[in-house]
């Protein structure tokens, strides 16, 4: 997450501590959002232990996409 926060920070002008706080909002409001399995790897990916691919492909699954 902290290389998010980074990139965040950089390209929006706002502090570290303001970037973290607005990609955390974001991030809250996307688990809300998503369907539980898409929602539970963003945690992983974030953690470096999977890759936006694979959440993906499993969004495109659930929506009927190969």
């Amino acid at each position: 997450m902290d290389e998010l926060v980074k990139t965040v920070a950089k390209k929006t002008g706002l502090s570290e501590d303001q970037a973290r706080a607005a990609t955390q909002a974001v991030l809250d409001y996307l688990k809300q959002k998503l369907p539980a399995p898409v929602a539970g790897q963003i945690d992983t990916v974030l953690k470096g232990s999977g890759n936006i691919g694979d959440m993906a492909k499993g969004l495109g699954g659930m929506l009927g996409k190969k």
